[in-house]
């Protein structure tokens, strides 16, 4: 299935970014969230945790593919 290629890779990307691989497999599977935002934050020297706060939607809900 495609989304779950794309969700693996995200995965793949934000652990090799830092990210714990809890929080990278909750990310990588909301398409909600911008990826290339994550990591340009931590390439901007951005602690990968916090980075995934400033983006997190505000009502916390994750939302589908």
């Amino acid at each position: 299935m495609i989304s779950e290629d794309v969700s693996a890779w995200r995965r793949e990307r934000l652990a090799r970014a830092g990210f714990d691989e809890g929080v990278a497999a909750r990310l990588a599977g909301d398409f909600a969230i911008d990826l290339h935002a994550l990591l340009e934050l931590v390439e901007r020297g951005c602690r990968p945790d916090l980075a995934a706060r400033i983006l997190a939607p505000l009502d916390g809900e994750s939302r589908p593919c």
